[in-house]
């Protein structure tokens, strides 16, 4: 589910109950700025898809280094 900042805010408690079984992104200004997840769902299967993604000769400073240059220059 997508809302806006301002309708999550006046809406928060509507929005706690439908954590529990739905992600929520919030938005501002047409952009992305945080998402809510329930924190009692087992993350276990977001970590299993994540399971192989870096190649295996990718060095954690590498990845750092490329994942920092995406936010500073975001195209």
């Amino acid at each position: 589910m997508i809302v806006s900042a301002t309708e999550f805010k006046t809406n928060l408690g509507r929005y706690l109950d439908i954590v529990a079984w739905e992600d929520i992104v919030i938005m501002r200004n047409n952009k992305r700025v945080a998402r809510l997840t329930d924190a009692a769902r087992d993350k276990t299967d977001l970590l299993q898809s994540l399971v192989g993604i870096l190649p295996p000769d990718a060095s954690l400073d590498a990845t750092r280094e490329e994942r920092l240059r995406r936010y500073e220059n975001p195209d």
